[in-house]
This record gives C-alpha cells, structure tokens and sequence, in this order.
C-alpha cells in the first residue's frame, strides 16, 4: 500500500507481519486497515471477531475527516494519541469533552458524562458534525446516544470502544441497537489507545486517498 512507505521500516515489517497472521480476513481494504492498526496497537491478534463496523462506516467517517470533521474525544489520554496523526495528515482540530466538564462530577454522574452534553450542544453544529471516539467513558456515550435520540445532530462516526466491566457491555449494546455510523469492539476490551488507533487509520487512509487522486489527475503512478 501506498500509505506504507512513508512509515518506519519497524511499523511496515510489524503490519506485514500482522497481515500474514490475520491471514485473509475477507474485510474491505478500509476496515482491514483499522483492523491492522488495532492489532499493532494491542499486540492482539484475536481482536479480529471483535470489530464490527456499521455499512460503509469506514469511508463514511474517512470522508467527514477530509471533509473538515473535527475529532471529539472522551479523554486527554485519546486526544494526546490523535493529535500528532491529524496534525501530519490533515490538520483536523481534537477536542476532549474535559475542555467542557465541571472540575467535579456532578452527583450521580461523571466528568465526561457532563462535559458529553455541553460539548456536543456546542460542536454538533459544526459541518459535518465531528467524529467522536470513546475509548474509557461509557457514561458519555451514553449521553451522546440520549441526546441523538432525543433529536441531537448524529455525529459523522462513533468510534465505540470504552474499555472495563461497568457500563460497557451496556453502552455498546446500546450503540449496536442505534442507526448512527459505528465502528464498535465488543465485549470488555477497548482504550484510549486503540480508540485512537482507528481514527488514526482512517486519517492515515484520509491522506492517503487524497495523494492518490492527486497523482492520477497528474498522470502518475501509486507505489504499490
């Protein structure tokens, strides 16, 4: 792949590696890229049944991205893995939803949970409306999936992966059960890092499609 030969021959070997293990895994060259990147991050090859993605997700968030998409995070540990990939592909602003949570949780509730609701009141008007990624606050996906449901502007993707025993299980069987574009790992896995991974995929493969267009419109070849 094109994308590949900008990276550190380290990272190239490691996803050539990775792809002989997962051997074919029959997903779209998109998804496999997530798919790739989540293995690199976790060292896990079994994450693979895990990975579900809504009908066309992938290129439906890729494209909200190059189109302007802001990344609204549930942490500073997520936002801290994305910021460098936007910033050297294509320039997307990263926000935590701690920029808009109180300094104490409010009783019954979270930080995030909080800083969900004020955050998305104030970037959902955004065009189009941001990606979001949960990696360890499923409190705020909760609130994010009430407030669409109550007829909130729907993000352009949900990266659904908090991580942990309590409220997870629950909070992605409620993204699973809602229309909005996905791209969940079930069960009690997930994080900040692997959360981020899958947004950094699709930045990566945002950029990438971008050169490729690019370099046709000038009559030259991709690297294979």
């Amino acid at each position: 792949m094109a994308w590949m030969t900008q990276d550190h021959p380290i990272f190239t070997e490691s996803i050539r590696r990775i792809r002989i293990a997962l051997g074919d895994t029959g997903l779209p060259p998109l998804e496999q890229q997530v798919l790739e990147r989540l293995v690199h991050s976790s060292g896990d090859l079994s994450l693979g049944p895990l990975l579900h993605c809504s009908e066309a997700a992938c290129t439906r968030g890729m494209t909200a991205l190059q189109q302007g998409a802001s990344i609204l995070t549930d942490t500073a540990m997520a936002a801290a893995a994305v910021v460098p990939m936007a910033r050297r592909t294509l320039g997307s602003a990263v926000h935590t939803v701690l920029e808009w949570a109180p300094d104490v949780a409010p009783e019954g509730s979270t930080r995030t949970a909080a800083g969900m609701e004020k955050a998305w009141r104030d970037l959902s008007t955004q065009d189009p409306p941001p990606v979001v990624l949960i990696g360890s606050a499923p409190t705020a996906l909760d609130v994010l999936l009430r407030l669409v449901e109550k007829g909130a502007r729907a993000p352009s993707l949900v990266i659904g992966m908090p991580v942990g025993f309590v409220g997870v299980a629950e909070s992605k069987r409620a993204l699973q059960e809602s229309r909005l574009q996905q791209i969940r790992l079930e069960g009690s896995r997930g994080g900040a890092g692997l959360a981020a991974a899958t947004v950094n995929a699709l930045l990566r493969a945002s950029t990438d499609a971008c050169v490729s267009t690019t370099r046709k419109a000038r009559g030259l070849k991709n690297v294979p």
